[in-house]
């Protein structure tokens, strides 16, 4: 069921560096023309570093692995696009529906195309009050069991960081920090909360890589990329619009799938767009990150 954009095919069979990206944040995650824009200033990052970028989504039956133009702008514009995690996999196949793939879904399927990097946003996690509701998102476990290293700004603020972390130590994924010894937090540089190991050398991360994989211990890798200072935003600030959108996530009684867009709305209206802003410095930041870390992994 995979279908590969020529180029990405290409680099495959010449194995050469390839970095996988998902398609949500296209989808759900920004308005249209800057999701477009945006996708495209990621691909071109990635390519100027000379490695492939694969954007995965799932459309007219097949498990798309890079996008055409034509195929990103549909994504882009189309209506109802179906947010796809594990389990909606089979039905958007099925169907033949356009579904977008979350990190989790982007990590099963870049595990099929041997795609060993992942370039992303921000990790999914334990939902604040997942104690009790026992919202988790499967971005976790698909980590946990898949041979990728994912590049993130950290968990999104909108999580629980404290308890994702314990989530990650518990499923034996190692979480480093590229540059820091502090867990970002998406729109904010750190947290309160240490990473396992930090690491300043993509080189390093990428034998960390190559000695796990080949010592048969699978299982997945987070490289924790903290935000620039440019686009940092106020810790305080994003704290107090967060409990705001939540407390009216709580009263439209929006669950599941939908609070994770929902909240990020919320965040951007309430903040003027800066969220948005800093939300696609952060994931042209990890994009960069990821195709050194590609190249390096290669190399080696």
């Amino acid at each position: 069921m995979l279908e590969f954009h020529p180029e990405v095919l290409e680099a495959i069979e010449q194995r050469r560096p390839v970095v996988a990206l998902e398609s949500t944040i296209i989808s759900h995650g920004m308005p249209y023309p800057q999701n477009v824009e945006m996708a495209r200033a990621v691909e071109d990052i990635i390519r100027a570093q000379g490695v492939v970028p694969a954007t995965i989504a799932v459309m007219h039956g097949k498990f798309k692995v890079g996008l055409t133009d034509e195929e990103l702008h549909e994504l882009a514009t189309a209506k109802n696009v179906l947010k796809l995690s594990r389990r909606d996999l089979s039905y958007a196949l099925t169907h033949e529906i356009i579904g977008a793939t979350t990190v989790s879904a982007t990590l099963i399927i870049a595990e099929m195309a041997n795609i060993k990097v992942f370039a992303t946003g921000g990790l999914g996690g334990v939902h604040r009050g997942g104690e009790d509701s026992l919202d988790i998102s499967r971005d976790l476990e698909e980590l946990a069991q898949s041979s990728v290293a994912v590049v993130c700004a950290g968990v999104k603020a909108i999580l629980d960081i404290e308890r994702t972390l314990e989530y990650l130590e518990t499923k034996g994924v190692e979480v480093l920090g590229y540059g820091t010894e502090y867990m970002p937090a998406f729109y904010t540089k750190d947290s309160p909360y240490r990473v396992d190991y930090r690491i300043d050398d993509v080189a390093v991360i990428a034998r960390m890589m190559q000695l796990k994989w080949r010592n048969r211990l699978s299982g997945g890798f987070l490289v924790a990329n903290p935000i620039t200072d440019e686009f940092s935003l106020d810790h305080e600030v994003i704290e107090s619009v967060i409990q705001e959108a939540l407390k009216e996530a709580a009263q439209k009684n929006i669950k599941g799938k939908d609070i994770t867009p929902y909240l990020l709305q919320a965040v951007s209206d309430k903040t003027g767009g800066k969220s948005l802003q800093a939300n696609i410095a952060l994931v042209k930041n990890n994009a960069f990150l990821a195709a050194l870390i590609a190249k390096a992994y290669w190399e080696i």
